[in-house]
């Protein structure tokens, strides 16, 4: 009976444990799920853009990976949809850039808040 009930709670807290810490293989399942996500966008990006404008594509990724993505997510939406006639150069990639850039940019403004500063008599005493 004793180890029934041993065996019973050992079986709970490995349940409790995997809750907690993730089951490892539900991990490598969404690993694969987004392998194969990455690898569906490539292929698509292969198919819609030539060499030079892959290039510059993941020259940006390097440098601004938030913007690349929105640039890839648009390229994918747009081939999706039968929107791109053929292969985007490195031309067409340059014009889709300036809209996003368009879309996304940030207005950043300065405030200057000038204090007034109060003249005292204790100053001029040294």
């Amino acid at each position: 009976m004793a180890d029934e009930e041993l065996e019973t709670l050992r079986k709970q807290r490995l349940a409790e444990l995997q809750a907690k810490h993730g089951d490892p293989a539900s991990d490598v399942a969404q690993q694969e799920a987004k392998q194969r996500e990455a690898d569906m966008r490539n292929n698509i990006l292969a198919q819609v853009l030539d060499q030079a404008a892959r290039a510059r594509l993941s020259n940006l990724a390097l440098v601004k990976p938030d913007k690349a993505k929105a640039v890839e997510n648009y390229l994918i939406q747009m081939a999706r949809f039968g929107q791109l006639p053929g292969k985007v150069s490195e031309q067409g990639l340059i014009e889709i850039l300036e809209k996003v850039s368009q879309q996304t940019e940030k207005r950043t403004t300065v405030k200057f808040n000038r204090r007034k500063v109060l003249e005292s008599d204790e100053e001029d005493d040294y």
